[in-house]
């Protein structure tokens, strides 16, 4: 395999790695607190709320950011990268995985604030879950940019020259010369008669 090709889809198993293991994180920090939240509202005689799985769940969006960022980078890789694009796309798939990554821990950290927060309250929900998305929208800015910069690695196609018009065969014989119409007649002229 092409070096340019190996690290540049290197980079791409990087980008959703590290995604992956923040995502990863992040579901178990808010996990570990909904987990706690519904053990208080059961230890109350309290209803404990379903809600609170939206908040363990919100991390695993980083995971599909980073899936998205892989599925492009390994376009270009096996494509026409530029020069040199390997080790590029090495470093954006390490740096853009680490930020998406970033982005799912400290979403994880919301969620279990959440979660206390839901459990114990039964309000706020809609505030707590925008705050979540804030978080969300730093991984949304890294894939984006980082498909940006793993897309300006990749050559334009270079189109071959067309081929030279091919002129119709000219027929051996000419094309007959535009017949004229005749004249128009004119009315015979009545001859006198001698007298």
């Amino acid at each position: 395999m092409n070096p340019e090709v190996a690290l540049g889809v290197a980079g791409a198993i990087a980008a959703i790695s590290f995604s992956a293991v923040g995502s990863a994180i992040g579901t178990g920090k808010a996990a570990s607190a909904a987990i706690g939240a519904w053990k208080k509202c059961y230890a109350q005689n309290k209803p404990a709320p379903f809600q609170l799985l939206s908040f363990v769940g919100a991390p695993i969006t980083q995971t599909l950011y980073g899936m998205i960022l892989m599925f492009s980078m390994i376009g270009v890789a096996k494509g026409n990268p530029v020069p040199g694009a390997g080790v590029a796309m090495l470093i954006i798939g390490i740096v853009a995985g680490i930020g998406i990554g970033a982005s799912a821990v400290f979403q994880g950290i919301a969620g279990a604030g959440a979660s206390n927060a839901q459990a114990e309250t039964g309000k706020g929900f809609t505030n707590y879950l925008a705050s979540i998305g804030i978080v969300e929208t730093v991984a949304i800015f890294v894939m984006v940019f980082a498909l940006i910069g793993a897309g300006n690695l990749s050559q334009e196609e270079v189109e071959a020259p067309a081929p030279a018009a091919v002129e119709a065969p000219v027929a051996a014989e000419e094309a007959p010369a535009a017949v004229e119409t005749p004249a128009a007649v004119e009315a015979p002229v009545a001859v006198e008669a001698a007298e």
